[in-house]
């Protein structure tokens, strides 16, 4: 056992009939951590989070919760509280309420629970609502209530179930930040689940990326943004071109690869194989007008479609049959005399091919 661990998880599968929703899951999440679970629906996201919880029981490995096994403790009598996506706010109770309702349940002392109440109504920015029943508030604002109702109970561990997910664009930022500054001010372990490629970056000290019941890579938002290791992690968090290549050459600065798109220096060692998938960032790939010869790791692209998105203009490219994705930032630039079906010079920085495992 890890010492500053709140939790690990030590090969946990859970199967449905034939179907393996958890597939030897292990992971050491750390005291104090804001952690995200991340993946598409069906990966087992949330059937990890429910096992965490004890609403949910895994076949087989173990969840210790502070070094102690959690098999024979019931979801109430765990340090853990969740927050659903759906609030499951009482209807008959108003905010306070409803705050205070974990406390009741816990025989807590009338002055201890409107203390706590009052403070945690504070720090999440709702005491003007005290009085309101759910159906009198915004969906932003019942999300305030069900995060405040959760951690005025003060649990070792709060787990998120996509609970911006039924926001609208605006007000899901707002609260993102709003639920990063809480998670620094309470100094609790935070395990978040989300779809939301952005929202994870956003928040994560870490970040399983988990796909078909596995976690397909782990580790802090820069690293995996930077450097992800599958295809999958690769177009899944963020976007990438992928690009197969074939060693020529290996020197001290790196490799010659033979790709579609011609001859490329990539900067990173030979792997060990000769021939392996190159990606690309989009807002790594510079984009310029047609020059008459292109130079080393330049090449000449089709622009088949733009996008203008206010700060920034997405271009899908083609070179023959390989495509490529480019992303320019909106200041006077010279790629932004580039038009539709032209053609336009490409340069994939050495340093910006990234080699994938598979």
């Amino acid at each position: 056992m890890v010492e500053d661990s709140d939790i690990e998880i030590t090969n946990v599968s859970r199967r449905f009939g034939e179907t393996v929703a958890l597939d030897g899951v292990s992971l050491t999440i750390k005291q104090g951590e804001f952690f995200s679970l991340l993946g598409p629906s069906g990966c087992g996201k949330t059937t990890l989070l429910r096992i965490i919880a004890g609403l949910e029981y895994n076949d087989e490995g173990t969840v210790c919760i502070g070094g102690e096994d959690t098999k024979d403790i019931p979801a109430f009598q765990r340090p853990v509280n969740m927050v659903f996506q759906s609030y499951a706010l009482f209807p008959h109770f108003n905010v306070r309420q409803n705050i205070a309702f974990g406390l009741k349940m816990k025989k807590v002392s009338q002055q201890e629970t409107d203390e706590r109440v009052n403070r945690v109504m504070a720090l999440v920015e709702i005491e003007d609502l005290a009085d309101r029943k759910p159906n009198q508030l915004s969906g932003g604002q019942r999300q305030r209530v069900a995060l405040a109702r959760a951690v005025v109970n003060e649990p070792k561990l709060l787990l998120l179930d996509e609970p911006l997910a039924a926001l609208d664009l605006k007000l899901r930022k707002q609260l993102q930040v709003e639920l990063l500054n809480l998670q620094r001010n309470l100094g609790i372990t935070f395990i978040y689940v989300t779809h939301d490629q952005e929202e994870a970056l956003v928040l994560s000290d870490r970040i399983a990326v988990m796909c078909d019941g596995r976690i397909e890579q782990l580790g802090d938002a820069e690293s995996l943004y930077e450097n992800p290791k599958t295809r999958f992690v690769s177009q899944f968090l963020g976007t990438c071109s992928l690009i197969e290549a074939t060693v020529k050459l290996s020197d001290g600065n790196g490799m010659l690869v033979e790709t579609a798109l011609g001859t490329l220096r990539v900067a990173a060692k030979h792997p060990g194989r000769d021939q392996f998938t190159l990606a690309i960032r989009p807002e790594k790939i510079r984009l310029v007008s047609k020059t008459t010869q292109n130079g080393e790791n330049e090449c000449t692209v089709c622009i088949d479609q733009l996008i203008y998105k206010g700060s920034e203009t997405h271009y899908d490219l083609s070179h023959g049959d390989q495509p490529l994705q480019a992303v320019a930032m909106n200041r006077h630039h010279p790629e932004h005399s580039l038009n539709l079906g032209t053609e336009a010079t490409a340069y994939l920085p050495p340093e910006a091919l990234i080699i994938l495992d598979d």
